[in-house]
């Protein structure tokens, strides 16, 4: 039996919902005023953590919200309200802000700990849909985040109510993230798994080999030691240095080949004849993502690490990079 589907219909009822929503987070821009920036500031001058709280959907976005608050710089965590009553209160101090989401806010579940939250004397931020209801005028900050209707058709499924609350919640995190002056490295330390933490956080100290690792010669060899030095290391290239481990040169894959297409003997023919000279160098404090950049833009697949006064302190090639996840 084959199944009828009505493709137009599906795609005309996806755009709907689409328009519903945006049209919703478009409302929000006006709501950007002096109760924001009142929220803003109780959270700024937290010393404890946020403490999000929320039922059912709102507490699947109040667990983003959570989140995206404690990787932008402000300490946050996600309590379940049923679960508060039931013991899990002795999570928020008295050095916590407490934000609480409610689309109704008449949530019987948070209402039942409002009092509790109160006797703490901590801030209570809501974000309701109804500024008349008991959690909005009981809380110290409302925001409105109300919507003209939801984009179920049924107008029961939460969606953009939920999606309001959801950028809301971006606008504070990022508004703060902006005002303590957080960075990207600072994110990337919130990150240090990820991609990103590994650009921004990723030097080429931390990947580079060292020691009897660094594929090196001294000057006076001939080309042979430096193909032996090469395949022995297996970094695609040998560095040359002088008498005081200043890097004078390298021997590359790329070298390799045009001495071959010119028939050098390598039994006779000094390094020094077919290096390459003034050759692309960085130091251990770079960042490895700086790093990787150097090599795409010059075209090159390995470089040798100096300290300041050119002296030879390791090596690494692109393989590096990508296994330590940079590429």
């Amino acid at each position: 039996m084959t199944l009828f589907i009505d493709e137009k219909k599906l795609c005309d009822l996806g755009r709907a919902v689409v328009e519903v929503e945006a049209a919703a987070v478009a409302a929000l821009a006006v709501r950007i005023d002096k109760f924001f920036v009142q929220a803003c500031r109780h959270m700024l001058a937290c010393e404890g953590r946020i403490v999000v709280i929320g039922m059912g959907k709102s507490g699947h976005i109040g667990g983003k919200i959570a989140a995206t608050l404690a990787s932008t710089g402000t300490p946050a965590f996600f309590v379940h309200p049923g679960e508060a009553s039931h013991g899990d209160l002795g999570m928020i101090t008295n050095k916590d802000v407490v934000l609480a989401l409610s689309n109704s806010g008449e949530t019987d579940e948070i209402l039942t700990i409002v009092p509790l939250i109160k006797r703490l004397g901590v801030p209570l931020i809501s974000m309701t849909g109804n500024s008349s209801s008991a959690l909005a005028t009981s809380s110290t900050v409302h925001i409105d985040v109300s919507v003209e209707k939801e984009a179920c058709p049924l107008g029961l499924a939460p969606t953009s109510s939920t999606t309001a609350v959801l950028v809301m919640g971006d606008a504070l995190a990022v508004s703060m993230l902006e005002e303590r002056g957080f960075t990207a490295e600072d994110f990337a330390f919130s990150h240090p798994g990820g991609r990103l933490g590994r650009r921004l956080l990723l030097h080429i100290q931390d990947i580079m080999h060292t020691g009897d690792r660094i594929p090196q010669v001294t000057e006076d060899v001939l080309l042979g030691d430096a193909l032996v030095e090469m395949t022995k290391k297996s970094l695609g290239m040998t560095v040359v240095v002088d008498v005081k481990s200043r890097v004078t040169g390298v021997f590359t894959d790329g070298d390799l080949r045009r001495v071959i297409d010119h028939e050098w003997d390598v039994h006779t023919t000094p390094i020094t004849e077919v290096m390459t000279r003034q050759c692309k160098t960085v130091q251990a404090d770079l960042l490895a993502a700086e790093a990787l950049q150097l090599m795409e833009q010059s075209a090159i697949n390995a470089l040798p690490v100096v300290d300041s006064e050119n002296r030879l302190v390791g090596a690494f090639n692109m393989h590096d990079l990508l296994k330590a996840g940079v590429v």
